[in-house]
């Protein structure tokens, strides 16, 4: 399993239904393209995401995946738990007005396709530090020491020492 293209973009959508949603998403992209929907307000930038993504295939190369499925364990890794219901709580599609961050791996680009069901906008993937110091109980000694997305980053690698 190769990581050869990554995009991140930026949305605001309105999700009706989360599972036809999901079933849109299956639509657009062909079988060995993967485009995962996050949460974007639960995301510290784009070091967050690079480093949650890398993550994720390289667990699945060393058989040290927590997932069966690479889109799941992306969620995982972004959201530095190991616990999927956990993981899709914070970084999950909500029914209502959201803020969502689509990942892109190998993929041709969609943007388009996307932009026709969502309203493009890059300035969701600026991390709001309060939002994330509640979502993932960060605290202030931590913040003295360390940006969010460099906290987010290390709990992330945690996952790969605690396993």
């Amino acid at each position: 399993m190769n990581m050869n293209d990554l995009r991140i973009l930026g949305f605001k959508a309105h999700i009706e239904s989360v599972s036809d949603t999901l079933d849109l998403i299956d639509s657009i992209k062909k079988d060995d393209e993967i485009i995962q929907l996050l949460n974007a307000d639960a995301l510290a930038g784009e070091n967050h995401i690079i480093h949650g993504v890398n993550q994720a295939f390289l667990a699945f190369e060393r058989g040290e995946n927590l997932a069966k499925d690479i889109s799941v364990e992306i969620v995982l890794r972004c959201s530095a738990q190991r616990q999927i219901s956990k993981a899709f709580k914070i970084l999950g599609l909500k029914e209502g007005e959201m803020n969502l961050c689509a990942v892109l791996i190998n993929c041709d680009d969609y943007t388009c396709e996307l932009s026709k069901h969502f309203t493009l906008d890059g300035s969701v993937l600026i991390s709001d530090v309060e939002k994330l110091v509640e979502i993932y109980d960060i605290s202030q000694d931590e913040l003295k020491n360390n940006s969010v997305d460099e906290i987010m980053i290390d709990r992330i690698t945690k996952l790969n020492v605690d396993y």
